[in-house]
This record gives structure tokens, sequence and C-alpha cells, in this order.
């Protein structure tokens, strides 16, 4: 009897349906994303001006060598007649003024100002720092260095002439300016204080 091979087609696969689902419609949360602890993305710009105003290394010596430490003075203010100074010790400058930004913010003060300069003529000493300020016309600048630039341009002056007289320790400058700017009055709150009545005055 002769073999017979039998040959079997496979059949062909039945022909699939693919049904298109529609995603889930998005509803925004009120919640605000998450922030992981290593989300470090800037929050917007720092309010206000810091400035940094000088940075002071100090070496003791020991057995293995000599260790280092820093101190910082900063200036930090609105630029809308908020002002104020701090100091900060660390072993590291970048802590340093970490410490004394923290510090500024804290000790602010109001002055008085008109338009972008001073209402008038003022004096402030502290230690042995002593300086002079003037208000100036528009377009002068500030025409003052060191410390004293620092604290009028954080304060939000845009003309002012000043000269220090005193000593040219940074701290001590800086805090007779801040002595002059605290003494400044309105010319209103000078009359009163005088007994003077303040009239308007009628253009002829």
């Amino acid at each position: 009897m002769a073999d017979e091979t039998v040959t079997t087609e496979a059949a062909p696969p039945a022909a699939t349906t693919e049904v298109a689902v529609a995603p889930a419609p998005f509803i925004p949360s009120s919640r605000p994303a998450f922030r992981g602890r290593d989300d470090r993305e800037a929050r917007g710009p720092a309010d206000g001006v810091e400035k940094v105003v000088h940075i002071n290394r100090c070496a003791k010596v020991v057995k293995g060598g000599r260790r280092f430490s820093f101190s910082a003075l900063v200036v930090s203010g609105d630029a809308k007649g908020k002002v104020g100074c701090g100091f900060g010790k660390a072993n590291e400058v970048s802590d340093a003024i970490k410490k004394a930004t923290e510090a500024s913010r804290k000790n602010q003060l109001t002055i008085c100002l008109k338009d972008n300069t001073i209402p008038h003529e003022v004096t402030g000493s502290h230690g042995g720092g002593f300086i002079l300020l003037k208000p100036a016309t528009p377009g002068t600048g500030i025409i003052a260095g060191g410390g004293a630039r620092a604290v009028l341009e954080a304060a939000g002056v845009k003309d002012v002439i000043g000269k220090s007289l005193g000593s040219s320790n940074h701290a001590n400058v800086i805090k007779a300016t801040l002595a002059a700017l605290c003494a400044l009055r309105p010319a209103d709150e000078i009359l009163r204080a005088r007994g003077k009545v303040i009239k308007e005055r009628k253009a002829l």
C-alpha cells in the first residue's frame, strides 16, 4: 500500500477589529505640583537689592597649620525706601554671606525720600565714621563711594552727593549713612514741629 502524505494548511487568522478607546479627559488639579527635595529650580527673582560690601578673612594658626574663617558685611533693601545692613561669620564665604543677608533683611529701616533724592541736607555719624549727604538735581547720580554708595542704591536714592569725612572702616561708614538717612524728615513734618501753618501755593 503506497504511503499517502496528507498536507494540512493552517487556516488564515481571523481578522481582528481594533476599537479606538478615547483617552480620559484631562481635569486640571487645583493642588500645585509636588516639588521634591531635588527640585531646585529658581522660584523667581529675589525681592529687593542685595550688595556684599566687604568680606574679611581671619587666619588662626594651630598645630596643623592655619584655619581660615570669613566675615561678610551685606546691605539689602527694596529700592523703595527700606534699607538695612547685616554682619555674618562662618568658616565658608557662602555661609557668611547667607548669614549676613538674613541679618540685613531683619534689620531694615524705613527712610524718607523725595522723588529720587533726599529732602534736605543731613549728616550722620557712628563710631569714627562721619558722612555728609546733600540732595542733587535729577541726572546727577550717586556721587559717593564704598559702603555709602551700596546703602544709597539699596534704599532707592538715585541723585545725591555724599562725602565721607571720618573713618574709612566699612562698618562705620555704612552705619553712619544709615544714621543720616534715618534723620531725614519731610518738610510738612518739620513745619508742624515748629508750629508753622502749611499753606497751599497757588499759581499766579
